[in-house]
């Protein structure tokens, strides 16, 4: 099973402290984990970050989020007690508890409507019935920002003039730590579709080495454009 969303820990963790006793947070940890059945594999899990244990950070979160609520405290650092209002809502409890649920509380509300200048996830409003924790919804839409930015650069490098290609390979090399100097450590030579040598880099500072590179695009399927016959050729005049 996967790593149940941060809202399936609010009742589990609020029926744990039904006894009024302060927990440590580092003790439910285990015993959440155990109640909802979570496998090997399921507490290995890591965010995307890869810095911190899903299962715990979700975990963390529906404390954050119950504290800010006025159902739970924290007596002492890293510990947990139910509030008066805590034991109210496990008097009557809901199915699920949830953000909505929260919602009805006037310190709740203020802190969840809090709104940044720009929606977290640029593609996805956030809502209520969303599994990721905050954490997880900036995670994500780093990576989708990322992935934007990506996917938009290798389009506009794949529509441009073959010569402004050939010179953006020789740049890149440069910035990879070849050759000395833009001016003296790398130049363009090729003309666009003539199949051959496109540019020469230093290998080193002192120009002893260099490196000659043919530049070419990928087709459809991911095939380079430049076939055995002119491989062959761009080998024969390096040589």
């Amino acid at each position: 099973m996967a790593v149940p969303d941060f809202q399936a820990w609010f009742l589990p963790f609020l029926k744990h402290l039904a006894d009024g006793k302060n927990h440590r947070l580092s003790d439910l940890y285990e015993d959440l984990a155990k109640e909802l059945a979570l496998s090997a594999d399921d507490r290995s899990e890591m965010l995307p970050s890869g810095k911190q244990l899903k299962y715990k950070n979700r975990i963390g979160w529906a404390r954050t989020y119950m504290k800010k609520a006025g159902l739970i405290e924290s007596p002492a650092r890293g510990e947990c007690r139910i509030t008066s209002r805590g034991l109210e809502v496990l008097a009557n409890p809901p199915d699920r508890l949830t953000v909505k649920f929260l919602k009805q509380f006037p310190e709740f509300k203020e802190f969840h409507t809090y709104k940044p200048s720009a929606p977290l996830d640029p593609h996805t409003e956030a809502d209520d019935d969303s599994g990721a924790t905050p954490e997880e919804a900036l995670e994500q839409a780093h990576q989708t920002l990322k992935d934007d930015v990506t996917q938009e650069l290798l389009d506009r490098v794949k529509s441009s003039h073959p010569s402004f290609f050939e010179a953006l390979v020789v740049e890149l090399l440069l910035r990879m730590g070849y050759g000395g100097s833009r001016e003296d450590a790398g130049k363009t030579i090729g003309r666009s579709g003539d199949g051959g040598i496109d540019g020469v880099i230093k290998e080193d500072r002192l120009g002893l080495d260099f490196v000659l590179h043919s530049g070419q695009t990928l087709g459809e399927h991911g095939r380079s454009a430049c076939g055995s016959s002119v491989r062959g050729e761009f080998r024969g005049r390096a040589g």
